[in-house]
């Protein structure tokens, strides 16, 4: 330490004793890790709602069902591969090396519904898990002045059901009409949407403009609620 006070008299005790450190080969331990002892579900993972009892039926033959299901998945191409099967409150979950295509749901619900088929009713559409979208719609009045009334929800309602935009949205609450501020006359239409990670059905409405009544509305993305995300497929 003397030599290195000699050498750079200017330096402060502290940068001192760093150097010093560095010297003596001595550095700060780091963190430990902690190891998490539960994780969350994962997109990589496929839902085929059934009862309990039908899931531990099925449950039986996993390992032969893995190898039908890989199989099947070949055939059409995918690079999909089931890993494993389990059961879960909902139905079995067929967890997969990736996220699974609409191609790929549709093959796996296909063989678990020719796996059961007395049990055909009791089997609900494979899907992926999901999570909300925050969107909201700008650019109508709150109140029209041509024929001097609020936008009513029932309008709201009809658009949203019969415009080709919305075909393949699901709204994972009621939407809700506000005023851009007490002093505007514009109004928001906020919308929470049901979609999978990669939000493929959010994009395709994100700054896509349509009518309701003679004003052209645009959809835009806005910022999440505080919270933690739900999903409508393995959330009860």
């Amino acid at each position: 330490m003397l030599k290195i006070k000699e050498i750079f008299p200017n330096l402060l005790n502290k940068k001192i004793d760093l150097v010093q450190k560095v010297i003596n080969g001595s550095s700060v331990k780091p963190k430990p890790k902690i190891n998490m002892t539960m994780k969350g579900p994962s997109y990589k993972q496929v839902i085929v709602p059934m009862n309990n009892e039908l899931a531990k039926k099925f449950i039986k033959d996993s390992s032969i069902h893995v190898v039908n299901i890989n199989c099947a998945l070949k055939n059409i191409w995918s690079n999909t591969i089931a890993n494993f099967i389990q059961v879960e409150d909902k139905g079995i979950i067929i967890t997969t090396n990736s996220i699974s295509l609409i191609s790929d749901l549709q093959e796996i619900e296909k063989y678990v519904k020719s796996s059961l088929t007395s049990d055909l009713e009791q089997v609900s559409t494979s899907r992926l898990l999901q999570s909300k979208f925050y969107l909201k719609i700008v650019g109508i009045p709150f109140i029209s002045e041509r024929i001097n009334t609020h936008i009513f929800s029932d309008e709201i309602e009809n658009v949203l059901k019969t415009n080709h935009l919305f075909n393949n949205i699901v709204l994972a609450s009621k939407f809700c009409i506000i005023k851009v501020s007490p002093k505007s006359d514009m109004s928001i239409i906020w919308i929470d949407i049901w979609d999978i990670q990669s939000g493929s059905n959010a994009k395709k409405i994100i700054n896509r403009c349509f009518n309701i009544r003679s004003f052209i509305t645009t959809v835009h993305r806005t910022n999440m609620n505080l919270g933690m995300l739900q999903c409508k497929n393995c959330c009860k």
